[in-house]
């Protein structure tokens, strides 16, 4: 964490002297806001209070933003159900009762069904090129635009990389098992499990574990192992299934009032802006370390019987995402516009990844 600040504030200082340079006219934000005030934010968060990497990430926001900005920005961040209900962080940040707040934007497609498409869109992108998208493929502007409406500026906010299938209470060996189960399993993923006989229910994270216990569901994606593991989910469902088609490049958000983002002067926008960079990356290298050994944890401690989805079962999900997906941008522009924009990046990476990233994998070898 130490090593990380210090990065954060050599990064934040050359920022800030490029920023510098040139400019002899203050800015309605500078007028504003003299260099000596002290901004008090609160942020608000989907999951609960310090939860392993999710949790964590807006903490150590908090932190490298009050190191760099030497206590002129401070940050409360405050876990699910503390200030307003995990699923409420929406809504309470667009209002102005607080300053942030960090989730997932799938949870707010009832806002737009275009925000569902900046955190997983199944069998699209994974994280490397969901950043790419974002922040050098005209994303994060698009993403912005939609969020506009409802006054919030949006941020990358940290990956959990490839995520699992999920639990099960029973085996999946054809498409028909998929029918009638309750699953815990948001956004477009939500509706290609319903297509295919499933009944999808969103439900926070701080619910998983007591819905699969009590049978109210039946089965449930969350994330990877390194958080499974530590809601214990491998005590109320024995089967763990890969790979995550719902969710190759899980994107979170950190989201902040566009009222509150003006008043801030131009140094500490800038602070905020690389500090969400650096946590979104900091995210996939905490989960990149801890999955591998939580789930050894999980299948030679607990017992988990680790299954790959069979072949029909990933090709009618796959042929049903491209139903749902078509149908959505149908019924609604601005999804249209999004998903275009995401599919001609998708399109335009994917040669150079089979040849790169993916050929690397397949001729790695184990030793």
């Amino acid at each position: 964490m130490k090593r990380m600040l210090a990065s954060l504030a050599g990064l934040a200082m050359v920022v800030l002297t490029l920023n510098g340079c040139g400019k002899e006219e203050p800015t309605a934000a500078t007028a504003q806001a003299a260099p000596q005030d002290v901004f008090e934010w609160k942020m608000v968060t989907t999951w609960p209070r310090n939860y392993p990497g999710l949790g964590m990430a807006p903490e150590n926001f908090a932190k490298a933003v009050n190191a760099m900005s030497g206590g002129r920005l401070k940050v409360k961040v405050h876990g699910a159900g503390e200030l307003v209900p995990a699923m409420g962080v929406f809504d309470a940040v667009a209002r102005g009762a607080v300053q942030m707040g960090h989730g997932a934007a799938y949870y707010w497609k009832g806002k737009s069904p275009a925000a569902q498409f900046f955190t997983a869109v199944p069998f699209g992108m994974n994280v490397q090129e969901m950043n790419g998208w974002l922040h050098y493929g005209g994303g994060m502007e698009l993403w912005r635009e939609v969020y506009a409406p409802f006054n919030l500026v949006p941020f990358a906010g940290g990956s959990t990389g490839v995520q699992m299938a999920g639990w099960f209470k029973k085996e999946i060996n054809s498409v028909d098992d998929l029918k009638g189960l309750k699953m815990r399993i948001p956004g477009l993923a939500g509706e290609v499990f319903q297509r295919l006989g499933g009944v999808p229910v969103t439900l926070p994270g701080g619910e998983l574990f007591t819905a699969l216990q009590t049978g109210s569901i039946d089965a449930t994606e969350w994330v990877g192992p390194y958080n499974d593991l530590t809601f214990g989910l491998y005590k109320a469902a024995d089967y763990y299934y890969y790979p995550g088609w719902h969710e190759p490049g899980a994107m979170l958000e950190f989201i902040v009032n566009k009222d509150t983002w003006e008043s801030l002067p131009p140094d500490l926008q800038a602070i905020v802006t690389y500090a969400t960079r650096a946590i979104n990356q900091d995210m996939l290298d905490e989960y990149t370390a801890r999955n591998n050994s939580a789930l050894k944890e999980l299948v030679d401690k607990h017992g988990v019987q680790l299954r790959k989805l069979p072949d029909d079962v990933v090709d009618a999900l796959r042929i049903a995402s491209k139903q749902v997906i078509q149908e959505t941008i149908a019924e609604d522009e601005t999804a249209k516009k999004v998903y275009e924009s995401f599919q001609s990046f998708r399109a335009d990476v994917m040669p150079y990844t089979a040849i790169s990233e993916a050929a690397f994998l397949e001729i790695r070898g184990d030793d």
